[in-house]
């Protein structure tokens, strides 16, 4: 019986071994869901299968329905890498403490939201009171915290300068209710507002960018705090080692819309955080 009851402990042991190596092997990687899903994996497949060579480890995107479940799966260490807004990854940092921005695009420390129309008499902001306005997430930082923010820096609360405010729920979603007469006008991101001109998916003839906002730092990809820093660190150097003179690397580097990817740091993203304070959206 002893025999047995030892045999049996050993196996279970083993089994548990096998089951945690097995998912260190695995770094899940997710994203906030700021376009739909089929393009966010789009996105995502060549620079998983780049990581998985760099790193050894097999990559799984694990998608998600909101911004709130990126901050909380890197919380809870669901996942070990995700790609965040500004925004997102201030709420990540205050909620774990310890989560870390290893880069960001050259073009995330100049950073700008685009404000766009389809109603020709639309030409700035003050031609806006009393129309319909849409923001993208709530929790986007380019989609609707910075916007948000500079709007009332102009003495512009939403709430009650437009007849209504609709949250879209994604940046290109937003053109799509723009470009639909949905809503008289909206704000999102400013590198995707350019990849859906540049891919022909909006009409250029009908939309039409009106304001601009000014720059802020936003996007970078960030792991949690409890990762193994060796680990994070070939994550990072994979990133920065991006090539675009190399073919393979510039088309990872086009799908993230990217030039290049460059160091980042806690401190860069302080701005945001006076931002989403003075909205307040944070308590």
């Amino acid at each position: 019986m002893l025999k047995r009851t030892l045999a049996l402990a050993i196996g279970l042991t083993l089994s548990c071994c096998t089951l945690l190596t097995q998912a260190a092997d695995t770094l899940k990687v997710s994203a906030i869901p700021d376009e739909a899903p089929t393009e966010l994996l789009r996105k995502f497949k060549p620079l998983g299968a780049y990581l998985e060579q760099q790193t050894g480890m097999k990559v799984e995107f694990v998608p998600v329905t909101d911004y709130p479940a990126v901050v909380e799966a890197l919380a809870t260490d669901r996942i070990d890498l995700a790609w965040l807004g500004g925004f997102t990854f201030v709420q990540t940092r205050l909620k774990t403490g310890n989560a870390i921005p290893l880069v960001q695009r050259e073009q995330d420390a100049q950073f700008t939201s685009k404000f766009i129309t389809a109603d020709p008499t639309i030409k700035s902001l003050a031609d806006l009171k009393g129309k319909t306005f849409a923001f993208g997430s709530v929790s986007s930082t380019s989609g609707s915290l910075m916007p948000r923010y500079f709007m009332l820096k102009d003495g512009i609360k939403p709430e009650t300068y437009f007849s209504r405010v609709g949250y879209s729920g994604a940046h290109d979603a937003t053109v799509a209710w723009v470009q639909a007469g949905k809503v008289d006008a909206g704000v999102l991101n400013a590198s995707v507002w350019e990849k859906l001109v540049a891919a022909g998916k909006v009409d250029t003839t009908k939309v039409r960018v009106f304001a601009t906002t000014p720059a802020y730092y936003d996007y970078n990809w960030t792991v949690r705090g409890t990762l193994d820093p060796a680990l994070a660190a070939k994550i990072k150097a994979a990133f920065l080692a991006l090539d675009p003179a190399n073919p393979k690397d510039k088309e990872i580097l086009d799908l993230q819309a990217a030039s290049r990817f460059i160091e980042t740091k806690p401190e860069n993203y302080k701005g945001i955080e006076e931002a989403a304070r003075a909205a307040d959206l944070l308590k």
